[in-house]
């Protein structure tokens, strides 16, 4: 009997060594998972970032009303492709600046 309580305490002990590992690897698959899923929504946020001046602009030139700037200047387009690359360039090299660190 005594040496059936001795297997018996040395299994649960096993046990309780395994359930421990469990718990474990399964925290740090979690880890992992939780650390992928904070690189996905960092790269789905910088590229709405990038994407925010053109929307912005677009947005405003899309307004079916009078009195869009630049409408009778010949360079108006391109002075407002400029003021989009002035904001999204340095974004950019912001970013990939960061990527790199």
């Amino acid at each position: 009997m005594r040496q059936s309580s001795e297997e018996f305490s040395v299994a649960l002990n096993d046990m309780n060594a395994l359930l421990e590992r469990i718990m474990l690897l399964q925290e740090e698959i979690a880890a992992q998972v939780n650390q992928q899923n904070n690189r996905s929504l960092f790269l789905l946020t910088i590229f709405t970032v990038l994407a925010l001046p053109i929307n912005i602009i677009v947005g405003l030139f899309g307004m079916n009303v009078g009195g869009i700037p630049m409408n009778q200047d010949d360079r108006g387009f391109w002075t407002i492709v400029g003021i989009v690359a002035a904001f999204t360039g340095p974004t950019l090299w912001i970013v990939l600046r960061r990527r790199r660190d």
